[in-house]
């Protein structure tokens, strides 16, 4: 990824944080001709398995790229934080023009198959995580021979993770006065992703 040294985030917490919130990613492989070849993924980030984290999921059996993970090729995850559009009309400073704000972290690495207990336990793992803010939770207890089937239906992997690349776009290039109208004009915007970006930016300028 292109990493201007401005938009440069490398702070441990701050991609964990934006992998837990942006979770559904973009795992990228390459085939056996060198095609790309993408799956759109809830993952699990887990900081704590290995030298800079690991990457869990899953996909289904019938998707082809899980044979790119046992080639042993190399896997990019692409996380995707909030976005917005920033008007120059924004600005005290002039001439300027339009531009885009975001965060992003890309993840790189080798990765390894599963086995059943595994893929279960990363199933349990995951419903636990994305059921949590409902007021009745939905348990993972299926009938036996049904569950058996659905796991059958899939592949659990892990991506320990080689190295990690943050970009938080958040118009550190302009002065303090233009960062502080692109925030507030962000923040009053209509758009859940404007005010996530202009909550980024006073983060980052409050050195949170």
């Amino acid at each position: 990824m292109y990493i201007p040294k401005d938009f440069a985030e490398a702070d441990p917490a701050r991609l964990a944080a934006l992998m837990a919130e942006a979770s559904f990613a973009l795992v990228v492989t390459t085939d056996q001709d060198g095609r790309p070849f993408a799956s759109h993924l809830p993952l699990v980030y887990d900081a704590d398995e290995g030298t800079n984290g690991t990457l869990l999921g899953h996909m289904a059996r019938a998707n082809p790229q899980w044979r790119h993970f046992e080639a042993g090729g190399e896997a990019l995850a692409v996380f995707s934080g909030p976005h917005a559009y920033v008007s120059p009309s924004w600005y005290e400073t002039h001439p300027s023009v339009p531009t885009w704000n975001y965060a992003a972290v890309h993840a790189y690495g080798r990765a390894q198959l599963m086995d059943e207990t595994a893929t279960r336990a990363l199933l349990q793992r995951l419903v636990d995580t994305y059921e949590a803010g409902f007021a009745s939770p939905w348990r993972l207890e299926l009938p036996q021979k049904y569950e058996a089937m659905m796991l059958r239906g899939i592949v659990g992997f892990r991506i320990p993770v080689a190295r990690l690349e943050g970009k938080f776009k958040l118009s550190q290039n302009r002065d303090a006065t233009d960062r502080a109208n692109v925030a507030a004009e962000l923040a009053r915007s209509g758009f859940d992703d404007g005010r996530a970006v202009a909550r980024l930016m006073r983060e980052r300028e409050a050195g949170a």
